[in-house]
């Protein structure tokens, strides 16, 4: 797999990562589909789960066309939903939280709530959308909370000489997001980073140390 190659969806049916594999087929968009387990969560810890999953990647570069390509794919859809379909019941603001956040949604209900609303006499429009994506966009960019829980218990995993220090360190360090546009950014501030890299190398030391004292116990004796 090229380097430049990064999720754009996962499922969790390879039969749903197909259609999606389909559509970039037949617009000549380069893909590949892995199978994966999900990344590295300090959570697992807690609730102990894991999940093979089926990651569409593509190139970064492509994510805006796939984004507007899924979208063209149901306009032909939008005329025939039933009347019971749910998104008729959301309130106007409701309407306009789903396509502020169409990364969360499927490309069907960001075009029917548009309809929606312009059934409804609210204006919706090309420039209206950007400064929705633009704004949508920003919101992501910011930093998940600090993480004060998993900085404390970091350390003393570190200080322990487990595994675990390593995997809290390397994970607060180097976690990304990708971003709706492609473009992919720290999941963390600077100062949990901070931390994520002192705790990385402080339990690589200390499982060195704990090692070398192991050996050399059992060595002599």
């Amino acid at each position: 797999m090229e380097p430049d190659f990064i999720t754009y969806q996962r499922f969790n049916d390879i039969a749903l990562a197909n259609n999606l594999a389909d559509i970039l087929q037949r617009h000549n968009i380069t893909y590949t589909i892995e199978e994966e387990s999900l990344t590295f969560n300090p959570t697992f810890v807690l609730n102990n789960e894991l999940a093979n999953e089926y990651a569409v990647k593509i190139k970064s570069e492509d994510f805006e066309q796939v984004n507007q390509l899924l979208v063209e794919e149901e306009t032909t859809n939008i005329d025939e939903v039933e009347a019971d379909y749910y998104l008729f019941k959301f309130t106007n603001d409701e309407l306009i939280d789903l396509i502020t956040k169409a990364d969360e949604w499927s490309a069907f209900d960001y075009l029917l709530a548009q309809k929606i609303l312009t059934e409804r006499g609210i204006t919706i429009n090309d420039k209206y959308l950007a400064e929705l994506k633009e704004k949508r966009i920003e919101e992501l960019k910011e930093p998940e909370t600090p993480q004060t829980i998993w900085i404390v218990v970091g350390y003393m995993a570190a200080f322990l000489g487990g595994i675990l220090g390593i995997f809290i360190g390397w994970h607060l360090l180097s976690s990304k997001k990708t971003l709706p546009n492609g473009e992919k950014v720290y999941d963390y501030n600077d100062h949990d980073r901070k931390h994520g890299r002192n705790i990385f190398y402080l339990s690589i030391i200390i499982f060195a140390i704990a090692v070398g004292i192991k050996v050399f116990v059992d060595y002599n004796y």
